[in-house]
């Protein structure tokens, strides 16, 4: 099927299941199937937590915070420093609570870089890095790879392993284990 025919029997799907719970009836198991299951979309979602940025961030703004309490020739005014401190603090809060994904679909992945979603279909991934502690899926061509670590992002890589590589034998990438 092509992609504009599913997205328009998701639609009607996710019509026709809002109308069927509105009178008490059973959903359609069309589009809205369990992640991880072979009926229906299919697509898995792996969630991390940001946690080092956020913490360099909260560092410079304490930072940012005893500079200004150490100099006190300037008498400008108090507010001036108390706002670049709350900024600190309130980008690492959005930075914390924004979470990194990777989306794992049937004939694509997609994850979140620079603030857009961004999305690789199948035919343009050239290989599948698999190892303990990251993964990394690797393009055609001369872009960057993308890095999916343990450490610096709390994603769970078993499970982000083992739906990858379903993901390309279903699509015949070649899948490297480290």
């Amino acid at each position: 099927m092509s992609r504009s025919w599913e997205r328009m029997v998701q639609r009607n799907t996710k019509q026709a299941n809002s109308l069927r719970k509105k009178q008490g009836k059973e959903t359609i198991q069309g589009s809205y199937a369990p992640a991880g299951t072979s009926a229906g979309k299919g697509a898995d979602v792996f969630k991390g937590r940001n946690i080092f940025f956020p913490v360099i961030l909260v560092l410079l703004g304490i930072m940012f915070w005893m500079v200004s309490t150490v100099d006190q020739t300037d008498q400008s005014g108090i507010f001036a420093p108390w706002v670049g401190i709350v900024l600190y603090f309130a980008l690492a809060a959005l930075v914390f609570f924004r979470r990194p994904f990777l989306k794992v679909e049937r004939a694509r992945v997609s994850t979140i870089k620079f603030n857009r979603e961004r999305w690789l279909q199948a035919a343009e991934i050239e290989k599948i890095i698999l190892s303990k502690s990251a993964v990394f899926i690797k393009h055609k061509g001369k872009r960057k790879q993308w890095v999916f670590s343990k450490w610096i992002n709390r994603y769970n890589t078993v499970a982000m392993a083992e739906r990858l590589e379903q993901f390309g034998k279903a699509n015949q990438i070649e899948v490297i284990h480290e």
